[in-house]
């Protein structure tokens, strides 16, 4: 069951959420995400026993959308808080041709997060610390002046989702259930200007590796000429705005053989900043070497 999901992940950001946090006040965030493990944490009505897998071949599976049974969704106005959401059957949903997102989506007004659902041997569900997206969500929320779902709203709609989608999670080690949380401007908008109407929204999808090469070593390519965030801008946050400018960039170096592009920072062009799809770290491992005497 999705019960002690969240229990075994102490709160932890790198440079930037601790950047933003000590900007906006990091009591808030961590106060609220103690008190929504403490929740999650909680047992569900969910029984193992009650599973049906999807009827997938699930040694085929890649990373690509699957459409799946059900999403949720919560609307709130700009000045208002998100109110109870709730859970419909997967499907399109209907937006203003002026929408904030389609029209300024570049500028503003567009955060996603991706968690994930995992099945034990046991057959009980768990979920890897969906409490630090939420977290993310909203430094990112505060970032392009939109209003964002309490950390329990976000573990709560997420913990939903994926027992509503139970049967789609693929057995162990076979992959995961990809979760999308979503909160855009819905609301109609002409001018440069916070939306009128918000939506957060999450669905999911059966996965396997991103990665054709699997656990294999990636081969990247690393870029000089593009870049992926500069000072002041979005970067620190999880934006729709940082995502379309790199396709460029990753279409030129798969069309090399390379698995995905290394950036560099924007300013002086020899700091290593991420990957395209994933962040990277560094391991500098000193050895001394010592000549023999004659």
């Amino acid at each position: 069951m999705i019960q002690r999901s969240v229990c075994g992940h102490l709160l932890r950001g790198g440079p930037t959420l601790g950047s933003y946090m000590s900007k906006i006040g990091v009591g808030y965030f961590v106060t609220q995400a103690v008190t929504s493990v403490q929740e999650a944490c909680e047992s569900s009505s969910y029984s193992p026993m009650d599973d049906e897998y999807g009827g997938m071949k699930w040694d085929n599976l890649g990373f690509g959308l699957m459409k799946t049974d059900y999403m949720y969704t919560m609307k709130c106005g700009k000045d208002d808080k998100f109110k109870q959401g709730e859970l419909s059957r997967y499907g399109n949903i209907e937006l203003s041709p002026s929408a904030g997102v389609l029209n300024y989506g570049q500028l503003e007004q567009g955060l996603f997060e991706g968690t994930k659902a995992y099945r034990r041997e046991d057959g009980g569900l768990f979920l890897f610390r969906p409490q630090e997206n939420a977290i993310r969500m909203q430094i990112g929320a505060h970032r392009m002046c939109m209003p964002s779902p309490s950390v329990h709203q976000f573990v709560d709609a997420v913990k939903q989702t994926a027992l509503a989608n139970r049967r789609w999670i693929p057995p162990p080690g076979k992959g995961s259930l990809y979760i999308r949380p979503l909160l855009i401007g819905s609301g109609p908008i002409l001018g440069l200007a916070p939306a009128s109407e918000y939506t957060f929204l999450v669905y999911a999808s059966p996965v396997g590796n991103y990665f054709k090469e699997g656990t294999a070593p990636l081969n990247l390519y690393v870029e000089d000429e593009f870049h992926r965030a500069a000072r002041g801008g979005a970067g620190g946050v999880k934006s729709i705005t940082n995502y379309a400018p790199v396709l460029k960039a990753l279409s030129r170096a798969k069309d090399r053989g390379f698995s995905d592009v290394l950036y560099l920072d924007s300013v002086n062009k020899r700091n290593i900043e991420e990957v395209s799809s994933c962040n990277i770290f560094m391991l500098k491992i000193e050895i001394l070497l010592v000549k023999k005497s004659q």
